[in-house]
């Protein structure tokens, strides 16, 4: 026994343009069976992308569920390396700072040669 979907085919119709059989009407069933008005047939467009470009659903499935959670997963370690990078700007700053105002001309001196060596690697 196969649990393979069944094959969806593709009918001509009249007027000659091409159609899935399972949009064709229905034929009228007799009376005596009621019919449900309210429910719509099936709708199997991601099904026919999916499975007629040669993946399998699974592959399909996999992507909408992993897809949203890769993009957070990026989101979240962008976010990590901006921080990051503000607090080496923000602590670089500091020790300038305190070089500047404790060393006197040799703290200045080193400043000075540590600003040239940050506008080199720029």
């Amino acid at each position: 026994m196969s649990n393979l979907p069944d094959p969806i085919r593709v009918v001509q119709l009249p007027d000659g343009t091409y159609t899935y059989a399972d949009h064709l009407p229905t034929p009228i069933q007799p009376a005596a069976v009621p019919q449900v008005v309210h429910q719509a047939p099936p709708d199997r467009t991601l099904q026919r992308i999916a499975l007629g470009s040669g993946i399998g659903a699974g592959t399909v499935a996999a992507g909408v569920y992993f897809g949203p959670l890769l993009v957070g997963a990026l989101t979240a370690i962008a976010a990590n390396l901006a921080l990051l990078a503000f607090l080496a700007a923000v602590l670089a700053w500091g020790v300038v700072s305190v070089v500047k105002s404790v060393g006197g001309t040799d703290g200045k001196a080193a400043a000075k040669t540590l600003a040239r060596t940050r506008k080199r690697r720029r």
